[in-house]
């Protein structure tokens, strides 16, 4: 029995007449109505929180560009962003814009702002893919998130972006949204804008864009990085040509535009598409802000590059590994300094594109024999000469015990044919007697940063060095004796002139690092090396050339450093995963690249001979070879190291050999081969597998 308030009655206890099914669809809409209402207010309430202020939506906000010129005032490069006067989109060809709306929006004339087929779609292909294959953000959501989010990708932002995007619809015509959108995306190297895009890989107006490079720019938007026709020209053709397929399939262009336009070439700007000194201008940004700090305006960065040495330098590269790939050279580095250290040409690597990494800087690589001159120097400094005699032959030091390159000794020889030959037992030998240690203030002094380690293997180059490093060392010997700082920065200013940094006299870190006799001597042995030693390949007829070769364990690395008057150039070729080549020595691949660099170089450069650096002391007589040879009865120079006046002893590594470094012992050679310590591993980070190609546009 059912009590009051049960049952379908009326107050009066008349039974109520049931709804029919058009009031119960009309009640319960009004419910869900009401609860939706409720639901959008809250939801939109919670997610427009935060969301930025659209009044900057003409506000441009970039990062400062930098622009970059060589000695003689020619663009190497412009770093940072670059922004054109806005493009008029009533003077750009049809087929600019449309190129976008084909790829990126082909439903962008009649959609609210978002498009439900194309986030139904996406939504559905990643689904099947297992990740994000595919993006269904309009337009309008792009220019929304350029505009004014983070490119963060969560479900706040997402919201937000939908809400901005149908604000933007309500504010603008579609023609305005899309030429807010070609003049605000992003196309990479710096660009923002179709006009500073068209600019930066063209050398033109948007307006003259051909059918190919609007669909190559259309194609750039996907991932500017990836799809850049400057290190990535294939992936970028291919990607061209897809936006050529959409253009034709929705009408844009006829079949006919678009046979023309694969057949067609694009041409990349030259100074993009070469790529010039791309890892010198890696180098120098480090450096400038150190010198400026975090730039906050436009700038100009006058440099020490030589662009005409520059291109010298990667052309020969480029033909000897190309010449010795069969022997396994795979990476080179190349620095050309001047007498006062302004770098004038930087080689990081075999290709930019491939791989950023720097070897001319950052990489450490053992030097080899290219290490000895600072041996030599020290001893020429204890007051050995040239033609001081010393014998090869079998030498032990502790429980080491060095070989020769080939693998014979030639007994009796002067310290100048002990150079020349790069005779191993010799180095090794004198560095035991002058001390390990004044090796290593004399390569400190001459400018080498690395660690340098005391172990009796340090004298045959088990030091792991840069090339800069090494060419900076080597100057010394090519200006007259003055350490030098390598460096590439004469000015930066501003567009209108205003000076920010002026390299001048205080930010000079010269001094007089080797006096004579020291210096003439170590110029006289290393001339030898050219003329009858180990880099006579190196060798230019009529030039005063000085150098050494350098040649690691096993083939690893190979090095040569030559220099003339007042210019000093360092090359190493070698592999990043530290395996051996086959058979290549610092008189093979580098010094071929040096030769190559250097006789395209020194025409342009008018060098002159290698100086000869201070005075002599009062009373130096030349040496006489035969006098010495007759008057030498027992070893006058012990074990200490007397520094000429003037010479700065920087202090090398603290000596902490493993073994007792005994008097050498001249015996039979172990049986056992010398092992010496690998560098470190040094990996460029991988690339990503180039894209099938499919009729793509030709570079």
């Amino acid at each position: 029995m059912a009590g009051p308030g049960f049952g379908n009655r009326s107050g009066d206890g008349a039974a109520r007449a049931p709804r029919t099914r058009l009031q119960q669809v009309l009640y319960w809409g009004s419910v869900l109505a009401v609860w939706g209402l409720i639901f959008l207010v809250v939801f939109f309430a919670v997610f427009a929180r935060g969301l930025p202020d659209t009044s900057a939506l003409y506000d441009v906000n970039r990062q400062p560009s930098i622009t970059y010129l060589d000695r003689n005032g020619v663009l190497i490069a412009t770093r940072g962003a670059q922004q054109a006067p806005p493009a008029d989109l009533e003077a750009l060809p049809d087929y600019v814009p449309a190129a976008f709306i084909a790829i990126e929006d082909q439903r962008f004339y009649w959609h609210p702002g978002f498009d439900p087929i194309g986030m139904t779609r996406a939504m559905v292909s990643n689904m099947r893919a297992g990740r994000i294959v595919q993006g269904g953000s309009t337009l309008t959501q792009q220019l929304a998130k350029n505009l004014f989010l983070t490119p963060d990708q969560n479900m706040r932002r997402k919201v937000q972006e939908l809400m901005l995007a149908v604000w933007l619809e309500m504010k603008f015509s579609k023609k305005e949204i899309l030429a807010l959108y070609l003049n605000r995306v992003y196309f990479g190297a710096g660009a923002y804008g179709i006009e500073a895009a068209s600019q930066r890989y063209f050398d033109k107006s948007a307006k003259d864009l051909t059918v190919g490079e609007a669909a190559l720019l259309a194609g750039l938007l996907k991932a500017p990085s990836r799809y850049s026709p400057v290190s990535e020209s294939k992936r970028a053709g291919v990607r061209a040509t897809v936006v050529l397929n959409e253009m034709e399939q929705s009408g844009v262009i006829t079949p006919e535009q678009r046979a023309a336009a694969v057949l067609e070439p694009v041409r990349v700007s030259r100074t993009l598409a070469t790529q010039h000194a791309q890892y010198f201008i890696d180098w120098l940004d480090k450096e400038i802000r150190g010198l400026v700090g975090e730039p906050t305006e436009d700038m100009i960065v006058e440099t020490t590059l030589d662009l005409t040495l520059q291109t010298a330098a990667e052309r020969n590269v480029r033909r000897i590994l190309d010449r010795d790939a069969g022997r396994g050279v795979e990476q080179a580095a190349l620095v050309a300094l001047d007498g006062d250290g302004r770098v004038r040409a930087m080689i990081g690597g075999a290709s930019y594109a491939d791989s950023q990494f720097n070897r001319a800087v950052d990489a450490r690589r053992q030097a080899g024999s290219a290490f000895k001159p600072f041996v030599y120097l020290a001893a020429m400094e204890a007051g050995y000469t040239p033609e001081t005699p010393v014998v090869d032959e079998p030498v032990r030091i502790g429980n080491w015990s060095p070989r020769n390159y080939s693998g014979t000794f030639s007994g009796n020889m002067t310290l100048a044919q002990a150079v020349a030959q790069s005779t191993n037992t010799v180095a090794a030998y004198v560095a035991d007697q002058v001390g390990r240690d004044s090796v290593a203030r004399a390569a400190r002094r001459l400018g080498i940063s690395s660690r340098i380690g005391l172990e009796p293997a340090m004298a045959l180059g088990a030091v792991e060095v840069s090339p800069i490093d090494m060419a900076t060392a080597y100057d010394a010997f090519a200006n007259g004796g003055r350490r030098v700082e390598a460096y590439g920065i004469s000015r930066i200013r501003t567009p209108q002139g205003r000076v920010i940094y002026q390299r001048g006299a205080r930010d000079v870190a010269s001094g007089q690092a080797i006096n004579n006799p020291s210096l003439y001597y170590m110029n006289q042995m290393l001339r030898g090396v050219v003329t009858s030693g180990t880099a006579r390949a190196a060798a230019i007829p009529g030039r005063d050339i000085a150098g050494k070769t350098g040649t690691t364990s096993d083939y690893k690395d190979a090095w040569f450093v030559g220099y003339t008057g007042g210019f000093v150039t360092a090359v190493w070729v070698g592999k990043d995963d530290n395996t051996a080549m086959r058979g290549v020595t610092g008189g093979a691949a580098p010094a071929a690249i040096w030769k190559g660099f250097m006789e395209a170089a020194l025409p342009r450069l008018n060098v002159q001979p290698i100086p000869n650096g201070p005075p002599m002391p009062d009373g130096w007589i030349a040496p006489d070879p035969i006098g010495d040879l007759i008057g030498v009865v027992e070893d006058p120079y012990g074990d200490s190291t007397v520094l000429p006046d003037g010479v700065d002893p920087d202090q090398g590594e603290p000596y902490q050999p493993n073994a007792p470094a005994d008097q050498p012992r001249r015996d039979a050679i172990p049986t056992e081969r010398p092992r010496r310590d690998d560098p470190p591993d040094q990996r460029p980070e991988p690339t990503a597998p180039p894209e099938k190609e499919g009729n793509p546009l030709f570079f």
